[in-house]
């Protein structure tokens, strides 16, 4: 696909991403949908509201009515759309820095999109086929003040509300400014949690941190969790479809290590997980303790969700699935990524023990990213035949599901673009800080070397 990646379609507004181009994605979805309601929502980014009216006029303008969420979590979204039976277009850009925005795209079954829908829309993006309403017929646009107390109400319902409350649980809970702000103060609370906050009021100029809760960015939360002697931390990025977490003593715990201490309490005996070819060897080895099966995918949600409904449809069990990044799934309850819902199912495993007690069987890995930035297609270009080359030349064999990914027994290094922004990342794991280090930095230097042989 030329304009749709892992993630919908992102950008950097006023360069490369406009309200005319949303505009054309809303024509071209509202065109492709067989429906008379498209839901359109977005996260806290200050270009949000400008995008987001871009949208609702691309969809009056085919002659499609829309229900305005407003500023929503994108769980809160899927969970609407779901409910009322009707697509969506959500303005956000998740992660990315504030100059980012983009758009996410919904189905009617309140799933995120498949391959194969997202390039029926790109196609009539690209050709300009769009339907045309006459005056009289063009969509209105609606209101809707109930999604966010809804999806609240819906969480409490699907959690073991009771064991959290008896276990008298302080949390401290980093929104990081986005749409997770307006819901997961008062879910966290509802469950019975004494909740302190950081980073809670709605700000896309995201003040107090980046959007992207890595470890580097949650210093706050780490202080406010030992200041206030709280049990957990809890910390969302802009659209709140991931958590990851602090434990009590205020140390940050990888979203590899929480991934495996969730999928090692909800998997049994021959079920399977799906998690991205980025995979941490911390999963790997909780799927051989359990006796579970793991099938890698592609990075992106588009990617683990279709592997999802294809295990599905062969009658295997998957109860939870995702990616290190605190993005993680329990398709069981709904078929997306929730920073809430999974914060809640680890409040559960704290109720029980310590966070830091959960961490400590996955805390023996160490992961280092690299992240090498490109401004032309020659650039990237350049980079993608040196990661080639170096990987035809190492021992391993490389692993070519997303990138190239090298498997050496005791570590692993993997070299791909991103589908969300103009760089290409280089991940590495292993039980050694210094190996893990060698493999980014070797693969690291390939890439550079290919970059300025082009100046």
């Amino acid at each position: 696909m030329k304009l749709f990646g892992s993630s919908g379609t992102r950008g950097v507004v006023g360069d490369g991403l406009s309200p005319e181009f949303v505009l054309r994605v809303a024509k071209a979805a509202g065109t492709v949908w067989d429906t008379d309601r498209v839901v359109v929502a977005r996260d806290t980014r200050t270009t949000g509201e400008m995008l987001s009216n871009a949208a609702e006029s691309g969809l009056a303008s085919v002659g499609v009515n829309v229900d305005r969420l407003g500023v929503t979590p994108t769980p809160g979204v899927v969970r609407y759309c779901e409910v009322e039976a009707v697509p969506a277009l959500v303005i956000t850009a998740s992660h990315n820095p504030p100059e980012y925005n983009g758009v996410k795209l919904v189905g009617s079954d309140g799933v995120e999109l498949s391959i194969s829908e997202l390039e029926r829309i790109e196609d009539h993006i690209l050709s300009e086929q769009f339907a045309t309403a006459t005056w009289d017929d063009v969509g209105r646009v609606r209101n809707v003040e109930s999604a966010n107390r809804d999806y609240v109400e819906n969480l409490l319902s699907a959690v073991d509300r009771e064991k959290i409350a008896d276990a008298n649980l302080t949390v401290a809970l980093d929104p990081g400014h986005g749409a997770g702000a307006l819901t997961s103060p008062q879910f966290f609370r509802e469950l019975g949690c004494d909740v302190v906050t950081v980073n809670a009021t709605p700000d896309g100029t995201f003040p107090g941190r980046n959007s992207e809760p890595v470890g580097s960015e949650l210093e706050d939360l780490c202080r406010l969790v030992k200041a206030a002697d709280a049990d957990v931390g809890v910390a969302h990025d802009g659209d709140a479809d991931r958590a990851v977490f602090v434990d009590e003593d205020g140390e940050f715990i990888p979203g590899e290590s929480s991934l495996a201490a969730l999928a090692a309490a909800n998997l049994s005996p021959g079920d399977t997980t799906v998690a991205a070819v980025n995979v941490s060897q911390r999963l790997v080895d909780v799927c051989d303790d359990v006796g579970a099966d793991l099938e890698l995918t592609p990075i992106g949600a588009t990617n683990i969700i279709t592997r999802i409904r294809e295990l599905w449809a062969r009658g295997e069990s998957v109860p939870i699935a995702g990616e290190g990044n605190g993005g993680i799934f329990f398709p069981n309850f709904r078929l997306v990524r929730d920073g809430a819902f999974v914060g809640a199912k680890f409040l559960e495993l704290v109720a029980d023990r310590p966070a830091s007690e959960l961490a400590a069987p996955y805390a023996d890995y160490h992961n280092v990213r690299v992240n090498i930035e490109y401004d032309s297609e020659a650039e990237l270009e350049a980079m993608l035949d040196a990661a080639r080359e170096y990987a035809e030349n190492s021992a391993a064999t490389p692993n070519t599901t997303d990138g190239y990914r090298l498997d050496y027994g005791d570590a692993w290094v993997l070299v791909r673009p991103s589908g969300t922004e103009p760089k290409v990342r280089v991940y590495a794991e292993s039980s050694e800080y210094e190996r893990a280090q060698e493999l980014a930095d070797g693969a690291e230097s390939a890439l550079r070397v290919a970059l300025d042989s082009l100046n």
